[in-house]
């Protein structure tokens, strides 16, 4: 409700105006479609809104919405406009999101092609980053020369992002495997460290026996497969003392 309605008073003529807004309304629609009067509220000065239930199919909790009005000094209503709007429990269909908005990962199969925006936020061009540095030179002006480099590259946004979903994500720090495992990924031998900026907070899990095998890990997430998890002595399986002679046994009646 905007500000001038909240401080206008109610119109005592449009609100007594319901059969009008009925009538008005019965000549749109069918009369069958138009229920009970569920209310009126007052738009603004000599503005107001009757509300009738909706009984046409598929529009459950929905109402009609008829909208009066009158000049200064004039008795009569006169009708503003009149549309369906959705009730406090209306049944609506779900907000729309764009195909590309509703992929998940696991939804790409073999043979799926998922083609890439042409301004990706994330991809900038090639040439507008650096390659990695060998012996203080570097690689760009050869990769140049013979066509191969790639034509676009992660940007900073976009690493920033992936760098963002990975740390909230499973393989951060913040999960029950994380907040259980005897130590953080980064102190065990089976961690293999990514190369670039990334590589200052992520690695690569290469423990077979691992739930997070292959897959990127921060440095402080962890697992209960980190290297250094030993067994104790005593989990070890006990050595069986050496076999005696049973002198009751039928060894010992075989000798007589």
């Amino acid at each position: 409700m905007t500000p001038s309605a909240r401080s206008a008073k109610p119109d005592a003529v449009l609100s007594a105006a319901a059969e009008i807004a009925r009538a008005a309304l019965s000549e749109v629609v069918d009369a069958a479609e138009v229920g009970e009067h569920t209310g009126f509220r007052t738009e603004g000065e000599r503005v107001g809104t009757h509300y009738f239930e909706a009984r046409r199919l598929g529009y459950v909790g929905w109402r009609w919405s008829v909208t009066l009005t009158r000049a200064s000094r004039q008795r009569t209503a006169t009708v503003d406009e009149m549309v369906l709007l959705p009730g406090p429990e209306a049944l609506m269909a779900p907000e729309w999101v764009p195909w590309k908005q509703r992929i998940e990962p696991a939804d790409l199969g073999p043979g799926d092609l998922l083609p890439t925006d042409d301004n990706d936020p994330r991809l900038v061009p090639g040439y507008t980053t650096g390659d990695a540095v060998i012996d203080d030179r570097s690689v760009r002006a050869v990769c140049d020369e013979v066509e191969l480099g790639r034509e676009q590259v992660l940007s900073l946004e976009g690493r920033d992002a992936a760098a963002e979903r990975w740390y909230d994500g499973d393989r951060g720090p913040q999960t029950p495997l994380a907040e259980a495992a005897p130590a953080p990924c980064g102190t065990c031998g089976y961690l293999t460290r990514l190369a670039g900026p990334l590589s200052t907070v992520f690695g690569v899990c290469a423990n077979e026996n691992s739930p997070d095998d292959g897959r990127v890990v921060s440095f402080d997430h962890g697992c209960g497969a980190h290297s250094s998890v030993r067994l104790s002595r005593a989990a070890h399986a006990q050595a069986l003392p050496a076999p005696v002679f049973d002198t009751l046994g039928y060894d010992d009646i075989e000798n007589f």
